[in-house]
């Protein structure tokens, strides 16, 4: 059985690196790097693609520090939720919607990203993506984990 913090750690590494590689191979048709100064970009603006490698684990670092953050947040959240304990497949699926909102209208007009022009097929691959890469394996985690308790 493992512990609470360690459950943590190993669900948000596997929710940042499905929602990473997705991003990657879905959304940028393979461009890592360009992924890794996009995200570094909301915290350097333009300077994140003037930069050298530090541009690209600075977007590394925050990709993760966003994913543990979602983590965290649905473990504290789904025990004291009942939808969440006692449906975690469609909880998972609705928090990535969650996600998909927070991170559009609260995360990236604060960052130094500048804005994009909306478009409907964006918006439902990037839905997907974190309905199914991130929703999804971490409400699953944190049923398994709190039913083995």
């Amino acid at each position: 059985m493992m512990s609470k913090t360690k459950t943590i750690i190993l669900t948000g590494l596997l929710a940042g690196t499905l929602d990473i590689l997705c991003a990657i191979f879905i959304l940028a048709n393979g461009n890592a790097e360009g992924v890794f100064r996009f995200i570094a970009q909301g915290a350097f603006g333009p300077a994140a693609y003037e930069g050298g490698a530090g541009m690209i684990f600075f977007g590394g670092l925050f990709h993760y520090l966003i994913a543990f953050s979602f983590t965290l947040a649905y473990f504290i959240l789904s025990p004291h939720i009942f939808f969440l304990r006692k449906r975690p497949v469609a909880g998972g699926l609705l928090y990535g919607i969650f996600v998909w909102c927070f991170m559009n209208y609260i995360v990236l007009p604060l960052s130094l990203n500048p804005p994009g022009a909306f478009r409907i097929e964006a918006a439902y691959k990037n839905i997907l993506i974190l309905m199914f890469a991130v929703g999804l394996p971490i409400a699953l985690m944190a049923h398994k984990y709190y039913r083995s308790r």
